[in-house]
């Protein structure tokens, strides 16, 4: 049996009931759902048991402090020339890439490359169908909107399992890893 396997940064409730308060007004959008709302700091992608384990195990022996974020302006990501999701950036961008280096260094021994494409923080709120989304609307969702003013801590990178159904993906979370200050020596 295969895990499809992500580790990723999940807001805070008082931020991802700010982020459900901005979803609507975009015909064709698939706004995410509470559950949803995540940061992706490393996707893993599909592995087997043994390798599954073997990440739980390279993160447990992760360390890293935790961070004070907020979030920043509103992005898309494209797909052969049109929009394929609407994402909100999240700030400062450098500790989280940092993280994000940290994470994927610390699943190397576990077999898991390096990725390839650049790092971008963000969560994303809508993903769009292949036949696109109504630029109209998506241009006044991104004029009407603005970003929370709403500062949060994440205290925990989480490695969640993705499993696929008819309504979207479900995301199980199997490990939490502690981000904690490193003691004074």
């Amino acid at each position: 049996m295969t895990h499809r396997l992500f580790v990723a940064l999940r807001p805070p409730p008082e931020a991802r009931a700010a982020l459900l308060a901005l979803m609507g007004g975009v015909p064709e959008a698939r706004w995410q759902t509470d559950a949803q709302l995540h940061a992706t700091l490393a996707f893993i992608g599909e592995v087997e048991r043994h390798q599954a384990e073997a990440v739980a195990a390279a993160l447990a022996r992760l360390s890293a402090p935790p961070l004070a974020l907020r979030f920043g302006s509103f992005g898309t990501f494209e797909t052969r020339g049109r929009v394929s999701a609407l994402w909100i950036g999240l700030e400062p961008a450098e500790p989280i890439a940092a993280l994000a280096a940290r994470v994927s260094s610390a699943l190397l021994p576990a077999g898991v490359p390096l990725p390839t494409r650049r790092f971008v923080a963000h969560v994303t709120l809508a993903r769009f169908p292949a036949r696109g989304v109504p630029a109209a609307a998506l241009l006044r969702f991104l004029a009407d909107r603005q970003p929370p003013a709403l500062p949060f801590r994440m205290d925990e990178a989480i490695l969640f399992e993705s499993r696929l159904g008819r309504s979207g993906a479900h995301y199980e979370p199997l490990l939490a890893v502690p981000l904690r200050a490193r003691a004074a020596a």
